[in-house]
């Protein structure tokens, strides 16, 4: 289960994700992420995935697609922190 919480602040938006980032999870955030997203208003998206437990290979894709497109994903964790250091040098 992943649970997707969206708070709009002045300096943006703030994605918070809790649980598991696998399988049909992917799906929901990526369905949430492309309706609720807005690129064109320039605003700042924040990903925190300080609170996922785990994180598939879709999952992973998922999270590189949402840096490319200029979302800043931050969290805690070895796990996470090494998967967030992968990313930064995908997209180097």
């Amino acid at each position: 289960m992943l649970r997707i919480n969206q708070v709009q602040t002045e300096a943006g938006r703030r994605w918070t994700l809790s649980g598991r980032l696998t399988g049909p999870w992917v799906d929901e955030l990526r369905t949430c992420w492309e309706h609720e997203r807005q690129p064109a208003a320039r605003a700042r998206e924040v990903v925190d995935l300080s609170d996922v437990t785990s994180i598939d290979e879709s999952g992973e894709r998922l999270l590189s697609e949402m840096k490319t497109n200029g979302a800043k994903l931050i969290g805690s964790g070895v796990y996470t922190e090494h998967l967030l250091k992968q990313l930064q040098g995908k997209r180097k």
